[in-house]
């Protein structure tokens, strides 16, 4: 069985759909988690949100142990957790950050970011289409994207 790709979602993502539609679009996090399921194309998806930092670590140390590629959209906490890029830098497979808008388009306060240094890769920007790109990113970085499957 191939080891999962987690996707981890930051503070206030449950509320996607409701929160702020003019910047994070009318799509829920479960059409988000249906949307990763599809692109994964059967590899097995962990896909979890928590508005606690402490949770979100636990989860990336999961990921250190079980996982084959990591996904994370940090939200706020991209700007202000050391703590989660600390465990971000134990994981030794492909990680991409996500951003649902172009942080770098927004105010100042959004254009550092923790993780970045950390990362693979980073999508932004593009809406919640962008955890479906990163999926496949992620299934062709492990060598088991369909057309390699």
């Amino acid at each position: 069985m191939n080891k999962p790709i987690y996707i981890l979602n930051g503070p206030n993502l449950n509320r996607l759909g409701t929160r702020e539609p003019e910047i994070y679009g009318r799509t829920t996090l479960e059409e988000v988690e249906a949307l990763c399921r599809d692109a994964a194309s059967g590899c097995p998806i962990v896909f979890r949100q928590s508005n606690r930092e402490y949770e979100i670590i636990e989860w990336v140390h999961e990921a250190i142990d079980e996982g084959s590629g990591i996904i994370i959209n940090p939200a706020a906490f991209t700007f202000t957790s050391m703590a989660i890029m600390d465990a971000l830098k134990m994981f030794s497979g492909p990680l991409i950050e996500l951003h649902i808008s172009n942080i770098h388009k927004r105010e100042p306060i959004y254009h550092k970011s923790y993780v970045s240094p950390v990362a693979t890769a980073v999508v932004a920007g593009l809406g919640t289409n962008g955890y479906a790109i990163a999926v496949r990113a992620v299934l062709d970085m492990i060598g088991q994207s369909p057309a390699k499957a």
